[in-house]
């Protein structure tokens, strides 16, 4: 599975992305994907996810109402729109994918075996 990010960027507060994540190498029926930011040195933070079958959503606190995950199964990509944009969104971004889930745990870093390379997102005040 390979898993490939984009779309990262320069933004000002209040401004808006559109993430992407293309997926390959798999067919995903059963997997749970996921996206995790991070910022120079603070671990790896949970932001959303989904179930690629079904569409089942989950979101961190701090994103919700703002970022909305969502996914295309014909095109094997995953997105993360990201919307009202604060400097603390500043990190690198990851998509991630789990072939197989706990229920409850797809916030737990651990349970994604396959990760993309990351994209940049900067906020700017």
């Amino acid at each position: 599975v390979q898993l490939q990010a984009s779309g990262g960027g320069l933004v000002q507060a209040g401004g808006s992305l559109r993430l992407s994540c293309a997926a390959a190498g798999g067919t995903f029926s059963n997997y749970v994907m996921g996206w995790f930011r991070q910022t120079p040195g603070k671990d790896r933070e949970f932001v959303a996810a989904i179930r690629w079958s079904g569409g089942s959503t989950y979101y961190a606190d701090s994103v919700k109402g703002r970022f909305t995950i969502s996914k295309d199964v014909f095109k094997k990509m995953m997105y993360l729109q990201l919307n009202s944009l604060k400097p603390e969104d500043t990190a690198i971004y990851y998509c991630a994918a789990a072939h197989r889930m706990i229920v409850g745990r797809w916030y737990t870093e651990e349970m994604y075996d396959y990760w993309g390379q990351g994209t940049q997102v900067t906020v700017s005040s």
